[in-house]
């Protein structure tokens, strides 16, 4: 979800903000917001406990093999990145706990103190540093709501994005490079003008049937919501796949992987129909890839 410079759409935030935190039951605010709790991990998924990633936490159940991937794709560096310790809860950029929580995991990925990075953008920073950490930087580029292209490499020369009322332009003479302050500072302009919307639209839509690790199914709106495929198996047999999901959410949270209703959980069964996951349901066809 994201904040948008209109504020008509701030006021639908904050009512939005205000059903999800009071309301007592189960709600359905926008008729795909939800919230439910998740008690168990599924009894059909091994756990350890000391596993650093989720390769190495979470098995996958008996008759299932994860989906093999190029060892330099996204799929494998989400696979592989590393998790804070089990049992640690979701924290808020403030610090504070989230009040629901219904993860098996936490990355250990630092918040801004900010309230920015929230769904959209975490997955938007789990791409891009995908891409830096393989020095892919000219791969590196999002659209802003306005529909606007804002490549990395634009920042690498000096120029920054000044934003002055509705008129976005660019300036140059500023800091030139591809260290990790200028990539910073570039992805703080994205978290601040990008959201499900933008991503929705330059996003390109892929089957059920072709999933794999880095897609994501999204609800691209104010408020929206997109969650992560971190994981992929399938059954050596039917054929039939599972995947795990990961999210932010709003206000701005630790990435998570997210539990599922399931006895495999965190494992979701895949099937070409709605998705139910504990704060959101998303429609079929909601699965895209970068």
């Amino acid at each position: 979800m994201k904040k948008l410079l209109i504020p008509f759409v701030f006021l639908i935030c904050i009512i939005f903000c205000s059903v999800i935190l009071f309301s007592p039951s189960s709600v359905d605010a926008t008729s795909h917001a939800k919230i439910t709790m998740v008690e168990e991990i599924g009894a059909k998924t091994k756990i350890n406990k000391e596993g650093c990633d989720i390769a190495s936490r979470f098995d996958v159940p008996d008759g299932f093999e994860r989906v093999t991937y190029d060892k330099d794709s996204f799929a494998e560096f989400l696979r592989h990145y590393p998790l804070k310790g089990f049992g640690e809860p979701v924290l808020l950029y403030d610090g504070r706990k989230k009040g629901n929580q219904v993860h098996a995991s936490v990355f250990d990925m630092p918040l801004l103190s900010e309230d920015l990075i929230q769904c959209a953008d975490a997955v938007i920073k789990l791409r891009a540093e995908y891409l830096y950490e393989a020095k892919r930087y000219d791969e590196i580029s999002f659209h802003i709501t306005n529909g606007m292209e804002v490549p990395f490499e634009r920042y690498a020369k000096g120029e920054r994005l000044i934003v002055s009322g509705d008129d976005v332009s660019w300036k140059a003479g500023y800091k030139k490079g591809h260290g990790r302050d200028v990539f910073d500072s570039y992805l703080k302009f994205i978290y601040a003008y990008a959201g499900t919307y933008s991503l929705s639209k330059e996003a390109k839509k892929t089957s059920i049937a072709e999933i794999e690790g880095g897609n994501f199914f999204i609800y691209g709106a104010s408020p929206g919501h997109v969650v992560l495929v971190l994981d992929v198996a399938v059954n050596k047999t039917s054929g039939k796949k599972i995947m795990m999901l990961g999210q932010s959410y709003m206000p701005s949270q630790e990435f998570h992987v997210l539990k599922s209703f399931d006895d495999i959980s965190p494992w979701y069964y895949v099937e070409d129909e709605d998705l139910i996951t504990p704060e959101w349901h998303f429609d079929k066809g909601s699965l895209m890839k970068f």
